[in-house]
C-alpha cells in the first residue's frame, strides 16, 4: 500500500487508498511560521493493526523535513507517534 499526497489551499492530506477508496487518512493545514498542523489522523477497520497510521505520520515527517516545516500534533493520535519516535524530534516545533 503507497501512502499518496494531495495538497489543497493552505493544507493536505496524506491518504491510502483501498479498493479505490480512502480508506486512511491524515488531515494537515499549514500555517505562518512554516508550521505543519497534523489535525487528524483516521484508518479504516480493514487496516487496523497494520501501522498504517504511523505511516502516514511518517509520510508528514518526510514532507515536513523536505520543506522546512515543523509539525504541530493536534491529533492526540500523531501526537502520540511523535512522541514515541526521538529519531523525528528534529520536526517537532
Amino acid at each position: 500500500m503507497e501512502v499518496q499526497h494531495r495538497k489543497s489551499g493552505e493544507g493536505g492530506t496524506f491518504y491510502i487508498l483501498l479498493n479505490d477508496e480512502p480508506a486512511a487518512e491524515m488531515v494537515y493545514s499549514l500555517n505562518q511560521g512554516n508550521r505543519m498542523v497534523i489535525e487528524h489522523t483516521e484508518v479504516s477497520d480493514e487496516l487496523r493493526g497494520r501501522n498504517i497510521g504511523q505511516e502516514l505520520v511518517r509520510a508528514g515527517v518526510d514532507f515536513a523535513r523536505e520543506a522546512g516545516l515543523k509539525i504541530v500534533p493536534t491529533c492526540p493520535f500523531a501526537r502520540a507517534v511523535l512522541d514515541k519516535k526521538p529519531e523525528w524530534a528534529d520536526v517537532r516545533a
